[in-house]
């Protein structure tokens, strides 16, 4: 059976007259975009520029919905009650499905942001409420989480579909959690080493943690944050990478069911 991999992408994460991320070079290499809905980056301008780049560059197109914390780039936690949660995500899916309907598109997927991400991996509360929240909006969106959390599980019985995600430029913990942004060595920016990360994520299915250990992975899709310094040269080396082991690149409709 051949092997195959979505590419991800964190986008349009820009605002005002703040540029951040590398978008218009990336996008020609991924197959999905995790588009900014306006709360932790983003605004109703640079969210449609994004989608329409994405349309000309026939990539998939995903909310990406944060905390309301433009300052912090939604990476501070917050103290977020589950009913809140659940309405924060359906207004930003909302926000940006109205702007890929005036495309002519549709949502592929949801993948919270930030801070966001990690503590409804940890918080099953939390997890259920965007589950709900992506459900009630659309049964036939994907969501895509962190490979290994137990929030794959509930999405999956409750009749989500759901990406498994592995991080190329992130550095694990050995319980499958990614490791703080604030300790050293958790942003990895090596074009090299990631693309040796990605493909042995892929072909061996384990990643190496901060420490040493080796956990298992399995993932359906490879993420890479735009705001990273290196993003062009990192998606450059992936790609590359792929292309010579034969894994096959594409957006996740084309294999998630």
């Amino acid at each position: 059976m051949s092997k195959i991999i979505d590419l991800n992408c964190d986008m349009g994460e820009s605002f005002g007259n703040y540029k951040i991320g590398q978008d218009e070079g990336v996008i020609k290499y991924i197959t999905s975009s995790n588009i900014a809905c306006g709360f932790h980056a983003g605004d109703p301008n640079v969210m449609r520029y994004t989608v329409k780049l994405a349309k000309e560059n026939n990539v998939a197109i995903g909310a990406h919905p944060g905390l309301p914390d433009l300052q912090g780039f939604g990476r501070r936690n917050m103290d977020i009650t589950p009913k809140e949660l659940k309405n924060l995500i359906i207004y930003q899916i909302g926000a940006l499905q109205a702007i890929a309907k005036a495309e002519g598109l549709s949502l592929q997927h949801v993948k919270p942001h930030g801070v966001l991400y990690h503590m409804a991996a940890c918080d099953k509360k939390l997890g259920q409420a965007i589950i709900e929240a992506v459900l009630e909006v659309d049964k036939d969106f994907i969501l895509v989480w962190l490979a290994n959390s137990e929030i794959i599980d509930i999405a999956l019985k409750l009749g989500l579909k759901v990406a498994r995600e592995g991080f190329a430029d992130r550095a694990y913990n050995s319980d499958s959690t990614l490791v703080k942004r604030s300790i050293p060595g958790a942003v990895i920016s090596d074009p090299d080493l990631i693309a040796e990360r990605v493909i042995k994520m892929i072909n061996q299915q384990e990643v190496e943690t901060i420490n040493g250990k080796i956990i298992d992975l399995q993932i359906d899709t490879i993420c890479l944050h735009g705001d990273n310094i290196n993003a062009l040269n990192v998606i450059k080396a992936i790609r590359k990478i792929l292309t010579e082991e034969k894994i096959k690149i594409a957006p996740l409709y084309n294999f998630i069911n």
